[in-house]
Formats: C-alpha cells, structure tokens, sequence
C-alpha cells in the first residue's frame, strides 16, 4: 500500500450543484419550492436547504417528515403525507427539474481553470450528483458548452441508495479505473456529501462559499460584507470537520493547490 500511497492523488470526484456548477445551489431550492407550492404548502428556504445532497426523492420524503411541514400538509390535505404524496411531489420536482437546472449550468468561479490545472497533473475527474438521470438531460450539455465536462458522471438513480452511502463515488472508480481509495479526494458543499466521501475511503473535502448552506449566487457573493460571508464559513467549516471533512476549501478554485497537499501528505504516510 505505501507504493500506491507514494503516487498521490489520482482522482477527484466532484458535486455537481453547488460545487462545480450553480453558486449556492439556487436551481435545485427553485424547483423544490415550486413543486411544493403546487400542493399549496410553502417551504421556507432552510426546510429546502437542509436535505440538499440528497438522492431528490428522499430529499422530499425528508422534507415531509419534518413536524411544520408534515402539519401543513395535513391541514390542507385533511392527513398525514404518505408514500403515495411523496411520489406525487417528487414526480412534480421530476418533471421541473430538467428545463430549471439547465439555466443554472454556469460553472462556479475559478472551476474550468482547476479543472485544466487537475488535468495537467495526470488527475482524473470523477463526478456524482443527487440528480437522477433524467433531470440531468439538459444540464449536462449546457454545463458542457459553458466550460464544465468531467471524465465520468453517476447519478444517483444508476446505484441502489444515494448519499451519504458511497456508492456513487466507488461506481465513479470503476469506470475511471481508480484505485486505492486513499488516491481519490470527494469534494462536495453538504454535510451528506463529507459522509458519502468518508464512507468511501477517500480524502473527504468540503467547499464552503458556493455552497447551498451559505446560498449566494455569484453577484450576491461579490456584493455581501466580506466578514458576514467569512463568519458564515467558519460556522460551515466547523459543521464539515464535526461530519468527518479531512479539509475545507473555501472554493473548488482551491482544489489543485490542496491536492498537492495531500500527495505530499501521502507520501509521508498519511492516509484518509
């Protein structure tokens, strides 16, 4: 194992939302609130937030399941939300997805150039998403044309449980041919993104300011106090490290500097 250690990082597998796409996450929390809205029940902004990461189905089963929500639903429904009124919120979230996600597909700042940088160390881009496939239909090829194309994409429909579980990261070493586990750094902007790259085995990163908790687009990042925006990452920072995070980056711009980082940290015989 200290010869596969000594080659350092060979991948990185990467969030979509939040991460290398749409600062703070805005397409997936519209769509959530339309969908909701649409069975006369309005969600505030930190009910949609809190589950984000999450395969979208279990992303509405755990919204419905909290006490304010699951309350509203049965004072407009007249009972409890069940299986049945989970399906037909998500399959209204399934049917916006596609047409809202593809005008969010501009990458977050710094992203293509350490892209172009991780390629030109030999590094294979790895990327996993709480998308299922078919919401992906026309985020894919704008997320293309704007600057943001990785090796390799699973969805969360192609494995049998999404995040935290890792099998969307070892199912994006398979078809990358990536191994060991400890050569592969997760980067991701929610807590069930740290847990999925601990699970895995892999260097387990968080990324704080395009993230869905802080929620900035990119003009409102350059437009807020920079010590609300710096306090706010301390907190989310502590909240990453607290879930099991080996580092915290504030921006995927700082991926290429870290993972030199850790190869060298490899080297010297550490392991995630």
């Amino acid at each position: 194992m200290s010869e596969n250690n000594s080659r350092g990082i060979r991948g990185v597998i990467l969030d979509w939302a939040g991460t290398s796409v749409d600062c703070g996450c805005r397409g997936p929390a519209a769509v959530f609130a339309r969908a909701f809205e649409d069975f006369g029940v309005s969600p505030t902004i930190e009910e949609i937030r809190g589950p984000m990461g999450m395969e979208k189905r279990e992303h509405v089963r755990t919204m419905l399941a909290t006490p304010r929500l699951a309350a509203l639903w049965e004072q407009r429904w007249g009972k409890k939300p069940d299986d049945k009124d989970i399906d037909n919120v998500f399959g209204k979230v399934q049917a916006l997805m596609p047409d809202v996600l593809a005008d969010y597909a501009k990458p977050v700042p710094g992203c293509v150039e350490a892209i172009d940088s991780l390629r030109a160390k030999g590094i294979k881009i790895g990327s996993c998403t709480g998308y299922r496939k078919d919401m992906m239909s026309r985020l894919i090829p704008a997320a293309r044309e704007a600057g943001f194309s990785p090796d390799c994409l699973v969805t969360a429909d192609e494995v049998p449980e999404g995040r935290p579980m890792p099998w969307m990261c070892q199912l994006n070493c398979m078809r990358l041919n990536l191994f060991p586990p400890e050569s592969i750094v997760k980067v991701g902007d929610t807590i069930a993104d740290i847990q999925e790259g601990v699970r895995a085995g892999h260097w387990s990163v968080g990324v704080t300011r395009t993230s869905n908790a802080l929620g900035y687009s990119e003009e409102e990042l350059q437009k807020e106090d920079p010590e609300v925006i710096r306090r706010k990452e301390e907190a989310l920072a502590k909240e990453f490290r607290g879930a099991g995070a080996h580092y915290v980056i504030g921006s995927i711009a700082d991926l290429p500097e870290l993972c030199d980082e850790i190869s060298l940290a490899m080297t010297n015989g550490r392991r995630p």
